[in-house]
């Protein structure tokens, strides 16, 4: 979960749609426009050229029992499938860091060890870093039933891969500091690249080896 910046105003199906019996917040307007300012990246798992967008509410509307909140704007994000029904638990129904307003990196550390995902909240008293880090943590590690447990292998392997891609960049720099190959590093640092949570918070981590990088991370 990396920080998104939401643009304005919002589609303008969303009015016309809320005014409808059954109306659509899903209409190709939105789907667009979420593409657009999530750089067609599911904001919960990082993976990017969605095959199954969806359009997720932060906070659930509950079949009509919150209407206000199924065509509010501000609550409309870009899922994936698999994280979306992951996020269907009734514990991820609110307290989840809403990533247009607050920076999830202030709160959370994405970590990537011997092939393990571990996203951890940097204060255990702070419950929706917590809360957040499970989910994101859930939508990569789950192993029930076994078709989440297909999907959530590959965003890792995807995970492993895009990471590789990045040690391998700093090793090419370590034997030659060359702009072209700092260029690239920084390109992958950009909240736009696909798992670029991860690969700022090993940044992070080797900030002492990479100082040239940290500014990068602002």
């Amino acid at each position: 979960m990396i920080k998104v910046e939401r643009t304005y105003p919002a589609p303008p199906s969303l009015e016309i749609e809320s005014k409808k019996p059954n109306g659509k917040y899903n209409c190709d307007d939105v789907v667009e426009q979420l593409a657009h300012d999530f750089n067609n990246k599911c904001y919960i798992c990082g993976m990017d050229d969605l095959q199954d967008p969806q359009v997720e509410h932060l906070l659930p509307h509950k079949g009509g029992k919150y209407p206000e909140r199924k065509y509010n704007w501000d609550n409309l994000f870009l899922s994936c499938g698999h994280c979306n029904s992951v996020k269907t638990q009734k514990r991820y129904d609110q307290d989840i860091i809403d990533c247009c307003k607050d920076d999830p990196e202030k709160y959370i550390d994405f970590y990537l060890e011997n092939k393990d995902v571990h996203v951890i909240a940097k204060d255990p008293n702070n419950y929706m870093a917590v809360n957040t880090a499970q989910l994101v943590t859930d939508v990569f590690t789950l192993k029930s039933p076994k078709m989440r447990e297909f999907k959530s292998r590959k965003r890792k392997n995807e995970l492993t891969y895009e990471m590789i891609g990045l040690y391998d960049a700093l090793e090419l720099y370590k034997l030659d500091k060359n702009d072209t190959t700092k260029q690239a590093i920084i390109l992958l640092l950009k909240r736009k690249s696909r798992f670029a949570e991860f690969k700022r918070s090993y940044m992070r981590l080797h900030k002492d080896e990479y100082p040239e990088f940290i500014q990068y991370l602002k």
